[in-house]
């Protein structure tokens, strides 16, 4: 291993969040960070830890199969409400959306301590202003929804297919769904 490799690893390892290849290439220098990032990635794959890239961000993680091994408490897992959940869902297929979208969709209001709770727990994020009367805010998701949600990028979200599949669409659902998405391509 050469000292590049060694170097772009040890930005990665020392780093409190993951990083983007222009982050670690102000910390290792000149060379290939892609390469650099391939060979470790191909090197840590099968051990107790793994370098993985979700969203375009690398950091090392704890090999899936292992991490039940550090885990000393038990977690409560923190449930959304179901109104929290849609609107997480839309924000994820629809980026950038401003909450009269998201109302539109959902049908109903939403109460400002729903986005807040999905902003606290780092999913969520402001995306700027509409250039419409009003100038409403527009939210995205946050990099950290892609690094929780275990995904590489928006684009492996599941479409109605898969939801299909998991029985997750019931027929109501589903035609609201198709309805929808025919209008956003209509828009286009």
């Amino acid at each position: 291993m050469d000292d590049f490799v060694r170097a772009v690893e040890a930005a990665v390892f020392a780093s409190a969040e993951p990083l983007a290849i222009d982050g670690i290439a102000a910390y290792a220098g000149e060379g290939d960070v892609a390469a650099a990032l391939a060979d470790l990635a191909e090197h840590y794959a099968g051990h107790g830890v793994e370098l993985v890239e979700r969203g375009g961000r690398w950091h090392f993680q704890t090999a899936p199969d292992l991490a039940h091994i550090l885990r000393r408490t038990r977690e409560d897992p923190r449930r959304l409400s179901r109104a929290a959940t849609e609107t997480l869902a839309i924000i994820a297929y629809h980026e950038p959306v401003s909450r009269a979208q998201i109302e539109a969709i959902r049908g109903v209001q939403i109460s400002k301590g729903t986005l807040d709770v999905l902003m606290e727990a780092g999913w969520v994020r402001t995306a700027g202003r509409r250039e419409s009367p009003g100038r409403p805010l527009l939210y995205a998701t946050a990099p950290d929804f892609l690094t929780h949600f275990g995904l590489g990028s928006r684009r492996d979200l599941p479409g109605i297919d898969d939801l299909k599949a998991a029985g997750l669409l019931d027929p109501l659902d589903e035609e609201t769904l198709q309805l929808q998405l025919e209008s956003d391509g209509d828009e286009d």
